[in-house]
């Protein structure tokens, strides 16, 4: 499925979840937003409020609040450095539901390109806090493809430290590479000598790269 079918896939389910005054009040923060996009600022926070946190169907864990921000997001008519910076300004004074959102979207925010590099701030701040629904948004496909490899793969040990499981990183069959399989090694090794479980989802990462092992105690049968 491509972005774009994503993107309408979402907005369907969206439409379908919302009643009659979470539309209505929907369309026109669209239209403001379009108009002015500094209006975000003012409707982001309310958009809960005003259109509900029911659960949307077939997609565990999201709720109507959660796609409305996304749309009023897409909305916005910035590039750039100039959308960025709206961006930060959006998350950086937003609660944990809001800073969700502002990540989420970033991926279909930067589908043809519009964001670039200039959402990073972003990714790398909820990268640095220990709220896991933060870091699991920030390891998605935006963080994937404009990570550099040493942050990528920072970022993948911090889900292995914080318990954020390795299916939620995108871009993991494209950019595990040799280091990140070493990483995680020494990781598997500390863990051992400790008498500590290691992760079930890092052994596939590290048997890509079966010379990482050697001279490290690990479990029996794991690699």
């Amino acid at each position: 499925m491509t972005q774009v079918d994503q993107s309408l896939d979402r907005e369907r389910l969206l439409d379908g979840v919302l009643d009659e005054h979470g539309r209505s009040w929907l369309a026109d923060a669209v239209r403001r937003v379009r108009e002015r996009e500094e209006a975000v600022l003012e409707l982001f926070p309310v958009a809960a409020r005003a259109c509900g946190r029911a659960p949307v169907p077939g997609m565990p864990g999201v709720t109507a609040d959660l796609l409305v921000r996304e749309r009023l997001l897409a909305a916005l008519p910035g590039r750039g450095a100039a959308l960025g910076d709206l961006l930060w300004r959006i998350y950086r004074y937003g609660d944990a539901s809001e800073r969700i959102a502002v990540l989420t979207a970033l991926g279909r925010l930067d589908a043809d390109g519009a964001l670039g590099e200039h959402g990073l701030q972003i990714v790398r701040d909820a990268i640095r806090t220990n709220d896991t629904r933060l870091i699991e948004a920030a390891v998605g496909p935006y963080g994937a493809r404009h990570l550099p490899d040493g942050e990528y793969r920072q970022a993948v040990l911090k889900c292995v430290f914080v318990g954020v499981p390795l299916s939620a990183v995108a871009g993991l069959k494209r950019r595990a590479d040799r280091e990140l399989a070493r990483m995680l090694a020494d990781y598997a090794h500390e863990r051992t000598v400790a008498g500590r479980d290691v992760p079930a989802d890092v052994w596939p990462l590290i048997r890509r790269h079966p010379d990482v092992t050697e001279g490290r105690r690990l479990p029996e049968g794991q690699v």
